[in-house]
């Protein structure tokens, strides 16, 4: 590859996961970088100061930061529509474009996009979130005509805190996913450490396993044009999805 790829990232503030991971998948491919840019979000929760956090105006200034690194696209990697609702990830896309004048995609739209592809229906969710959290993003998929059979959730709010959750701990809740038989699932939080399990737990339950730190590098290195069937390591979503 003769043109360097330069994926821009946005990150919450106190995520310490997606970009270690992030950077790892992308070091696959030659030539691809990744490159983030942070604002706040320490609290995910329906409280209106957690809400708050997700606010455009903020997130348009860290993608215009990322704009001046000249990045080929920008990727919100974070959950916030699957409870604020997905056409809040349809805006903000259109959004990032219009000030930066760079095409823009999320974890969750992403997502959404490969359940399309792959013709999903029943969808198996995996996700730290308090409960009622948990239930907006179980109803909004029900607005999709996605149901979700079976979900599994910490009950945690502080956001810093995800990335703490061990990798013994996700493989019991996707294992306990995995007993309703759902088309595919989620690890559905981009401060789960998470995506490195997909090859391990999809060869043990044979479901694929979507985690959404790698749904958005999976979508960006499709806006740049590039074959994601060369990464390894990382679940069927690079190898089968096109």
């Amino acid at each position: 590859m003769s043109k360097r790829i330069r994926l821009g990232v946005l990150t919450p503030s106190s995520n310490t996961s997606l970009e270690p991971l992030t950077s790892a998948i992308v070091a696959e491919v030659p030539g691809v970088s990744a490159h983030f840019s942070r604002f706040t979000v320490t609290e995910i929760s329906l409280r209106d100061q957690a809400l708050g956090q997700f606010d455009d105006t903020k997130i348009l200034e860290a993608a215009k930061l990322l704009a001046d690194a000249h990045v080929d696209s920008i990727g919100w990697s974070g959950t916030s529509s699957g409870w604020l609702g997905f056409e809040r990830d349809v805006q903000l896309c259109r959004r990032i474009t219009e000030v930066t004048g760079i095409p823009a995609t999320t974890s969750v739209l992403a997502l959404n996009e490969i359940l399309a592809k792959t013709g999903t229906k029943k969808l198996g969710l995996a996700t730290p979130y308090v409960p009622d959290v948990q239930a907006r993003i179980v109803a909004n998929y029900a607005t999709l005509g996605i149901e979700v059979p079976s979900e599994q959730h910490l009950g945690i709010s502080v956001n810093f805190d995800f990335a703490e959750v061990t990798e013994d701990t996700l493989r019991t809740m996707v294992r306990d996913v995995a007993k309703s038989r759902p088309e595919a699932i989620t690890t559905f939080c981009t401060n789960l450490r998470a995506a490195q399990l997909a090859d391990e737990l999809e060869a043990e339950t044979g479901i694929p396993l979507y985690d959404t730190v790698s749904t958005v590098v999976w979508k960006q290195l499709r806006m740049a044009g590039i074959d994601t069937r060369a990464i390894k390591g990382w679940g069927r979503l690079f190898r089968e999805v096109a």
